[in-house]
């Protein structure tokens, strides 16, 4: 059976590829993103008694901060999506690495409670914002950069693969989180233990941003004139395209609650219901991690071969059947039952957040594709794909993407 083809304008699929070195940086430089957030996810009870004086109200105001400071996260989706649209795809890369690697550094040198009191909270609070900020426009920025690059036919594989990038960066987290629980203890761990996983994410995305600085710009970026870009494309898309916004925001809303609750929430979940320890829990999610790694490139092949709207049909039936019986499964059942529902939810949330996005037509001959959750509209701003790609996801991340509490 022949792959369906990908619904791109024509226009696009006549621009040059990029090639593969590019493709494969920008695809593969999502883990650091996924990385430092799912990290500060999963060692939440150590950052509570480290930096927030522990026990109830400080496993509180850890999943606080966290929630928190994604209203940064909008915020720098449309600094970011607004200076790609305007100066290239490249630039704004580069930027938001830069802060990420600064952001992860700080964080592993901070002093902590026991040294400084309630200042090692707001020292913490400040870099999250930062880092929030840097990575508002990163996965969205990714995306943009890989669809204008790739070949119509395997934009679906292509994208699929950058979202499993980013699951390989919280797989790093998860397992490097039960890693150095297991190994350091007590004070160990509360003193100077927890910084390891944060150099090494500073290291990693120093890396990242020197491989970055070696990729080309977007072909359609720079076969662009001048008079085609919009001076104002954030403003252009909420006043044309408030539906396609919308349609994009629900959509990765979805995405979102099944991330977060199935993978990012279950270990915590675990751990408060009694069913493991912190380190055994950490270990299933490095089960859950590899699960969603597996599937993420799948849901990519099958959307190319079979379409957009049937893969993401099922699996947001999926995500509504599982949720709540999965939890059910995991509270009330035994070790191997909560392994078999933490699987399945990773599953579905690998296949949601995987799903290839459909390049939309337009008017413009210059008109980037763009992904499915930001629509077919057929008339859209030229040059203001990265503001129409960051509005919708970011804000609905940071209104649902937060942790689920803890009981």
């Amino acid at each position: 059976m022949a792959a369906i083809p990908v619904d791109a304008p024509r226009a696009l699929d006549a621009h040059r590829p990029l090639s593969k070195t590019s493709l494969a940086v920008a695809g593969s430089s999502t883990v650091i993103e996924w990385y430092d957030f799912t990290l500060y996810l999963y060692l939440t009870t150590v950052i509570s008694r480290v930096f927030f004086g522990g026990g109830t109200s400080g496993t509180a105001w850890t999943l606080l901060v966290f929630a928190g400071t994604y209203l940064m996260r909008p915020v720098g989706a449309a600094f970011f999506g607004h200076v790609g649209d305007r100066i290239g795809r490249k630039p704004v890369l580069l930027i938001s690495m830069a802060l990420m690697t600064l952001a992860m550094l700080a964080t592993a040198c901070l002093p902590t409670y026991a040294s400084i009191g309630p200042m090692a909270g707001y020292l913490m609070i400040a870099l999250r914002a930062l880092m929030a900020f840097s990575v508002g426009g990163e996965y969205s920025g990714v995306m943009t950069y890989l669809v204008e690059g790739s070949e119509p036919h395997r934009r679906g594989f292509v994208t699929s693969l950058a979202s499993a990038a980013s699951e390989i960066g919280g797989l790093l987290a998860v397992g490097l989180s039960a890693i150095t629980t297991s190994y350091f203890v007590g004070d160990d761990l509360d003193s100077w233990g927890w910084r390891v996983p944060f150099f090494i994410g500073a290291a990693m995305a120093a890396t990242t941003l020197f491989m970055r600085s070696r990729m080309e710009e977007s072909p359609v970026f720079e076969e662009e004139s001048e008079a085609d870009k919009s001076k104002n494309p954030l403003v252009e898309v909420l006043k044309t395209e408030p539906a396609a916004v919308w349609r994009g925001f629900a959509i990765s809303a979805l995405g979102s609650i099944t991330y977060y609750v199935g993978i990012g929430y279950a270990p915590t979940f675990l751990q408060s219901a009694g069913k493991f320890s912190e380190s055994d829990a950490l270990w299933l999610g490095t089960a859950a991690a590899i699960a969603v790694i597996l599937v993420t490139p799948l849901a990519g092949l099958a959307a190319d071969r079979f379409g957009r709207r049937p893969i993401l049909l099922i699996f947001g039936v999926l995500a509504a059947v599982t949720s709540l019986t999965m939890f059910q499964l995991m509270a009330n059942g035994s070790t191997g039952a909560a392994l078999a529902g933490a699987l399945v939810l990773a599953a579905v949330a690998g296949g949601w957040s995987a799903w290839p996005r459909r390049p939309s037509r337009s008017s413009s001959s210059r008109r980037p594709a763009c992904r499915a959750w930001r629509s077919d509209s057929r008339r859209r701003p030229p040059s203001s794909a990265g503001s129409r790609r960051s509005s919708g996801r970011s804000s609905s991340t940071r209104l649902v993407g937060h942790p689920r509490p803890a009981r």
